[in-house]
């Protein structure tokens, strides 16, 4: 096979991977509707008070009731459009995170993740996950409902003792207790614990009831935000285009399932799940509600407008009723992981939210390449560095399949003479030079597909390499070196690009082209300049990638070449 084929099935595959996302962003598939709960539709809502009907809360005690059937409007779960205002805020500060907790509902309205700058050029300036501006809400929200009892939903008002925490030098936790009491005397304290170097929350909520009586809650968590893709601004090249961006939840049954913004529009999700998580999806960053692993929630999306805010999407837990007795105490516990992807840190946090990270229909090819990519890169220090690694690793691999390739192409070049005097022997006549070039193929031992295979191993291996430079927080704004200071974005000096370009057209030099039209030719000609332009928009390090394959390639092919046409084989 010569380089037109060769050249042809990577332009068809990197354009498949564009056209496939650019499809699956409008038209992907969507998820099977909702499970439904007892036959019946999840409850209507009404007005914007939390509404609980006494008929849809279980007696706590009853062994195997049904769940609560979320009896929350959702105006009535939504904080308003700045929830900070009236009841003031708390802020925390670690090595990672600096928080702000709102105090009416205790609740998590903003999230600086410190040691992420939203652009290189400007690190003072760190990604911002939640926060409670009007068009961009964010919010990680807590709170309870009762059916006959005073409960603090996310709109209650607690108690703080400071409004500022910081973890201190050498302090490797750091808890921040809110307060809120009812009139009865039943208090709840809701301790946020943090601890250095993580993004994982603990939250633990202490019911004290020092009332006469029993009181009875189901305790809700949810997290809600605005599309921030609404008008869909971003560029075909932007990788935010093809990341997903949505809710997300988990079971033991179903795993990883994914629900797009336009997906919480068309349905609403009301499931039962053990354990599990409820999570907000975004390219390279995550928040997650995770409760016990032994507790079955009911988990529901819904969505709502409030007045001068866009469309606000909201997925959430709801626990079982719980009683506590007077004069008792219990504890409740949860997690909240609001941060970075990060593939050796959230595999441990919870079973499938790793998952997080999507790598598509390829996934475990593209994780078998960061793994090898990971253990590179600990031992350089340098994501560049590891690719070039990881590029000579795969060569090696696909040596002999790429020597088989090579020595075809030079066979078809050593014979390329006899084959011009077939094509002045025969002339028009089509089918007798077909059937004397096949006995001269077959006589010299010429397989003309027999470069197919090399290219079609590599294809995977390119698909998966593009998803792991894509999807991989780890190499987000990763530096190699020189003008390359981020390998996530484009070469800004289109280096690479013209290297593989030329690399490219050197090899098409060493190839032969017989049979070839004038307009093949030209075809052919120009696909170093269209792989020049189309990698001028892909991440650098899928470049660097693509070039230092070319580059080996370029004199595994040159050295083939001489070797044969020296007599050798």
């Amino acid at each position: 096979m010569n380089n037109a084929r060769t050249f042809l099935l990577i332009a068809i595959a990197a354009c498949s991977i564009m056209l496939y996302q650019a499809w699956m962003a409008d038209y992907g598939v969507q998820p099977q509707q909702a499970s439904q709960v007892n036959g019946e539709n999840p409850a209507p809502v009404g007005n914007l008070e939390p509404t609980p009907d006494a008929a849809l809360m279980p007696p706590a005690a009853e062994p195997g009731a049904d769940l609560p059937a979320a009896p929350i409007d959702p105006g009535a779960v939504a904080a308003p459009a700045v929830a900070s205002s009236s009841a003031g805020t708390v802020t925390v500060t670690t090595d990672v995170l600096e928080v702000e907790l709102t105090l009416e509902g205790a609740g998590v309205i903003g999230a600086k993740l410190l040691t992420y700058p939203e652009e290189v050029d400007t690190p003072e300036q760190p990604v911002i996950l939640f926060n409670d501006s009007v068009g961009g809400y964010y919010a990680a929200q807590a709170g309870y409902v009762s059916a006959n009892d005073q409960a603090p939903d996310h709109r209650a008002v607690y108690r703080s003792a400071s409004n500022e925490y910081r973890l201190s030098g050498s302090q490797q936790t750091l808890e921040v207790p809110l307060t809120w009491t009812a009139d009865n005397g039943v208090v709840i304290t809701r301790t946020y614990r943090f601890t250095r170097g993580e993004y994982l929350i603990e939250v633990e909520d202490t019911i004290v009831n020092s009332s006469g009586l029993a009181w009875s809650a189901a305790a809700y968590r949810q997290l809600q935000r605005v599309d921030p893709f609404r008008n869909d601004d971003r560029g075909f090249t932007q990788p935010e285009k093809f990341s997903f961006a949505g809710a997300g939840l988990y079971s033991d049954e179903d795993k990883y399932e994914k629900y797009t913004f336009d997906d919480l529009d068309d349905e609403a999700v009301n499931r039962d799940i053990a354990g599990g998580w409820a999570a907000m999806v975004q390219h390279y960053f995550v928040s997650a509600w995770i409760p016990p692993s032994a507790q079955t929630n009911r988990y529901t999306t819904q969505h709502w407008d409030p007045a001068g805010s866009p469309r606000r999407y909201i997925i959430r837990q709801m626990s079982p009723a719980l009683t506590v007795a007077a004069g008792a105490t219990s504890t409740q516990n949860n997690q909240l992981f609001v941060g970075p992807k990060l593939q050796d840190r959230i595999e441990d946090i919870a079973p499938g939210l790793e998952l997080t990270v999507d790598y598509g229909i390829l996934t475990p090819f593209s994780k078998l390449l960061f793994w090898g990519l990971e253990k590179l890169h600990a031992l350089v220090q340098n994501w560049g560095f590891a690719i070039i690694l990881l590029t000579i690793v795969i060569k090696a691999a696909f040596f002999k399949l790429s020597e088989a390739q090579y020595r075809s192409i030079a066979r078809m070049r050593k014979v390329q003479p006899r084959i011009v005097a077939l094509k002045e022997r025969f002339g028009e006549d089509k089918q007798k030079l077909n059937q004397a070039m096949m006995d001269l193929y077959k006589t010299e031992k010429i397989n003309p597909m027999g470069g197919c295979l090399p290219v079609l191993v590599q294809i995977p291996v390119f698909i998966s390499l593009y998803w792991v430079l894509l999807e991989s927080v780890e190499l987000r704004q990763a530096p190699f070196m020189l003008w390359i200071q981020n390998l996530s974005a484009p070469d800004p000096y289109f280096v690479l690009p013209v290297i593989n370009g030329a690399a490219m057209f050197m090899s098409q030099k060493l190839s032969p082209n017989p049979g070839m039209d004038p307009m093949q030719q030209k075809i052919l000609m120009s696909m170093p300049i269209v792989f020049s332009v189309m990698f001028a928009f892909f991440p650098a390090g899928l470049v660097l990638y693509w070039t230092v394959n070319s580059v080996l390639s370029l004199a595994q092919q040159w050295f083939i070449t001489k070797r044969i046409e020296a007599g050798g084989k």
